[in-house]
C-alpha cells in the first residue's frame, strides 16, 4: 500500500516538473491564430487587476444607443427569453431622425434589459435596423444581488411619460371623432 501511494506520488511529481520545464513559452494575445490551439498554458490572468482581452465579435453585456432607437419593438420579438421590455408610446408628429437618417415616431418609456436571463444569443442586435443594441466588451458583471443585473436604457421621466401618453390619447380621440364625421357625411 504504501508502495503504491510513493508511486503515485512520484508520477504525479515527475509530470508536474515534465509540465513546468515543457510549457515555458511566451504568452500568446488573443488575436493571434494558434491562441485556442495553445490548450495548455503556464499561468493564469491575475483578475481582475489583469484581463483576458476578447474577441472583437464576442457576445458580452448588451447596449442599446437609446437616442438612435427607433424603438421598433424586433429586438423584443426574436428574444428567445423574453429578458427585453420595452414599452412604447406613439408620437403624432415626428420626433427627429436617427444617425442613419430613419424617422423616429415612437417614444422609449422604458426599455430593460434583464442580463440575468440573457442567453448571449446575439439575435437582438441582428435584427436592429438602426443597429443601436449592440454587445459590448464587458464580460465580468458578477455581482451578489440578481437585480444589479437588469439595466434600464430609457431617459424619459414619469411626468413626461403621462404628458407623452396623454397627447397620444388626444390624437387618437381627434382622429376617431373626424371618422365619425365623415361617415355621417358620407350616409347624408
Amino acid at each position: 500500500m504504501i508502495k503504491n501511494i510513493c508511486f503515485s506520488l512520484l508520477k504525479n511529481l515527475w509530470m508536474t516538473i515534465d509540465y513546468f520545464f515543457k510549457k515555458k513559452k511566451k504568452s500568446v494575445p488573443i488575436q493571434n491564430e494558434i491562441y485556442f490551439q495553445n490548450e495548455q498554458r503556464i499561468s493564469t490572468l491575475q483578475y481582475p487587476k489583469k484581463t483576458m482581452e476578447v474577441p472583437p465579435r464576442g457576445r458580452y453585456q448588451l447596449h442599446n444607443d437609446i437616442d438612435n432607437c427607433i424603438v421598433c419593438d424586433k429586438c423584443v420579438k426574436i428574444c428567445p427569453v423574453n429578458c427585453i421590455t420595452i414599452e412604447a408610446i406613439p408620437s403624432p408628429t415626428l420626433i427627429g431622425k436617427t444617425k442613419d437618417g430613419k424617422a423616429k415616431r415612437i417614444y422609449p418609456a422604458t426599455f430593460d434589459i434583464d442580463m440575468a436571463k440573457c442567453c448571449f444569443c446575439g439575435l437582438c442586435t441582428t435584427v436592429c435596423p438602426t443597429h443601436c443594441l449592440t454587445m459590448t466588451s464587458r464580460y465580468a458583471y458578477s455581482t451578489s444581488n440578481i437585480h444589479n443585473h437588469h439595466f434600464s436604457f430609457a431617459k424619459m421621466k414619469p411626468e413626461s411619460i403621462q404628458e407623452k401618453k396623454k397627447i397620444w390619447n388626444d390624437h387618437q380621440k381627434k382622429k376617431q371623432e373626424e371618422k365619425k364625421k365623415q361617415t355621417t357625411i358620407t350616409i347624408f
